[in-house]
């Protein structure tokens, strides 16, 4: 995959590309029963790791995960890799270390 340093785009405004964690869609639950990807969930948020970000975000940066709903996105191919497009008001959190919250997350 490309580095966030080399992509051959500039983001806009209070654009956010960001990447998809894991691809597969399948998960596992707490003990340890595999979910198939087929499985639907309504409503499910999905985290996601910023690659790229346009000069008003004010709420993120550069390698920090953040959770929004896939139904608010835009799929974008960048050189081969699948990225997603968002708005800055389409993220409902960010985690990150450097946020001193207990719980990692800038609600």
């Amino acid at each position: 995959m490309a580095s966030a340093d080399k992509l051959p785009i500039k983001m806009l405004n209070d654009r956010l590309l960001v990447r998809l964690a894991n691809e597969s869609g399948e998960r596992k639950s707490s003990g340890g029963i595999l979910i198939p990807a087929t499985a639907q969930m309504a409503k499910r948020l999905v985290w996601a790791e910023v690659v790229a970000l346009g000069q008003n975000v004010r709420s993120a940066e550069v390698g920090d995960r953040v959770l929004f709903s896939p139904e608010d996105r835009y799929e974008v191919e960048v050189q081969g890799d699948d990225y997603i497009m968002l708005r800055e008001r389409d993220i409902h959190a960010v985690a990150a270390e450097r946020i001193e919250a207990s719980t990692g997350l800038y609600l």
